[in-house]
């Protein structure tokens, strides 16, 4: 039996709600391709207003009680791939654009703090960066390793090892402790689970709209 099958008789069994079940295998059927494109824009330019998405689908696709241990390992490598894609278009933008790219995509308040530091850490500045969970922000970090010269390789060395601890970090709390959690939710909170779901696909669609516009509109 495939994988969304599986999810979908689980969900039948255990929410009672069609509209959840069909908006769960949705996400979950998105997998490891819909992981890649959400964690490219979660580590570009675009700026998202749901930051950490990445994580979330992340810890939903391994917490699932049909995800092997195997198919977890490949959650993990669709991610750490999509971010060092993102991440590498993000330096490069900071090394094409210079001083100019960091005017303009990052705040005066971060802009002296991020750029004294990569200028004196370089890489390890951007691994911690890439370590630590939201609100810390990513794109500061990776634009000024671009701007400031801090190597390609490596900026994506630090960077992928950083991403690969931590995405290995959260498939494991998912792949041990997260089925647990979405049990008791469907147990207690199933009458919820549609309109939660709704809105948080709602706000990740809205948000990466509106990245995009923003995106585009300051680069004309």
């Amino acid at each position: 039996m495939s994988f969304a099958p599986r999810l979908t008789e689980f969900l039948a069994l255990r929410a009672g709600s069609k509209a959840s079940s069909r908006l769960l295998t949705w996400l979950v059927g998105l997998g490891g391709i819909g992981l890649f494109g959400v964690a490219v824009i979660d580590s570009s330019m675009i700026p998202i207003p749901l930051p950490g998405s990445t994580d979330l689908l992340l810890l939903i696709l391994t917490a699932h009680p049909y995800t092997s241990s195997v198919l977890a390992v490949s959650f993990v490598a669709w991610a750490v791939a999509g971010s060092i894609a993102g991440g590498y278009l993000t330096w490069r933008a900071g090394q094409k654009g210079g001083a100019v790219a960091l005017e303009k995509y990052v705040r005066p308040k971060h802009l002296k703090p991020v750029s004294r530091w990569v200028k004196r850490h370089g890489p390890i500045t951007v691994g911690v960066a890439a370590l630590l969970p939201p609100p810390i922000p990513l794109l500061p970090f990776l634009l000024a390793a671009g701007a400031l010269g801090v190597p390609r390789n490596r900026f994506l060395g630090a960077f992928g090892i950083a991403r690969l601890i931590r995405y290995s970090l959260i498939s494991w709390l998912g792949f041990s402790f997260g089925r647990q959690f979405i049990r008791t939710w469907q147990r207690t909170l199933a009458g919820w689970s549609t309109p939660v779901l709704s809105i948080y696909l709602g706000l990740v669609v809205l948000g990466a709209c509106y990245g995009f516009w923003k995106f585009f509109r300051k680069k004309k």
